[in-house]
């Protein structure tokens, strides 16, 4: 069996468990962000930040659109919380990110897990 984006999601996985061992848990979702913007910036990881994705309801393209914290190498939706735990509703929206993109693979990341950097790969 063949991990999809495996290579890549090794980098990204390992930028972040850099960012929470250098900030822990207890911060917002906007100061990991940012950090972790740092870290891609630093290892030469290709990534958009907050980049607007076009919702469509009954083919009709909505005003509204999507906007995951990253996209790496242009095909990896990157979706950071921090929270205690994650739940369906952070697990669903990464889902939904990727049907509307059509992307393949998303990583749910949660800096708010007091017992280490908690991550889920999604793949549609």
């Amino acid at each position: 069996m063949t991990i999809k984006y495996k290579e890549e999601c090794f980098a990204i996985v390992g930028a972040a468990m850099h960012v929470y061992n250098i900030l822990g848990p207890g911060f917002v979702e906007a100061v990991y962000q940012e950090a972790l913007e740092i870290e891609f910036q630093r290892r030469n990881i290709p990534y958009e930040r907050e980049k607007e994705i076009d919702v469509y309801y009954d083919g009709v393209l909505l005003k509204k659109k999507f906007q995951p914290d990253f996209v790496c190498y242009g095909r990896i939706i990157v979706e950071l919380k921090a929270v205690m735990e994650l739940d369906d509703l952070n697990r669903v929206q990464v889902y939904n990110y990727l049907k509307a993109t059509k992307m393949k693979l998303g990583l749910l990341m949660n800096f708010g897990h007091p017992d280490g950097l908690e991550w889920e790969r999604k793949i549609m």
